[in-house]
């Protein structure tokens, strides 16, 4: 059974910095693009970041790009989105997910299948 375990949410002030982590296990985890998403209630859940299996490749939302950075770890089945500058808007549910393919980075929710429980990440004024 795949499980995708995130940590490292929480409350920061704007301009501050947090990394968040997300633990996979149940899957070769080396052989996955992985990706991170965002959520806040009431919209669609936003793409945030992706991987290729080798951490070679990265794809970023465009509100993002600049201010996080997507990592992975493959030798302990961990990737890493750290994220500086942050925003009030930033302020959602992130989302750890594991991609249906090695290569391919998408911005789609529909090329992940498996997902994790969420963090949430707060950005004070």
């Amino acid at each position: 059974q795949v499980q995708l375990v995130e940590s490292g949410g929480g409350l920061v002030q704007a301009g501050g910095s947090l990394r968040l982590s997300c633990a996979a296990s149940g899957r070769t985890f080396s052989t996955y693009a992985m990706g991170w998403f965002r959520q806040v209630p009431g919209k669609e859940r936003e793409f945030v970041a992706a991987i290729n299996w080798s951490g070679s490749i990265t794809y970023y939302g465009d509100s993002v790009k600049g201010r996080f950075t997507i990592s992975r770890d493959n030798a302990k089945n961990t990737i890493y989105l750290q994220m500086s500058s942050l925003k009030p808007e930033d302020t959602a549910v992130y989302y750890c997910a594991s991609a249906r393919s090695p290569y391919y980075l998408s911005r789609s929710t529909a090329e992940y299948d498996y997902w994790g429980q969420g963090t949430q990440v707060t950005v004070s004024t």
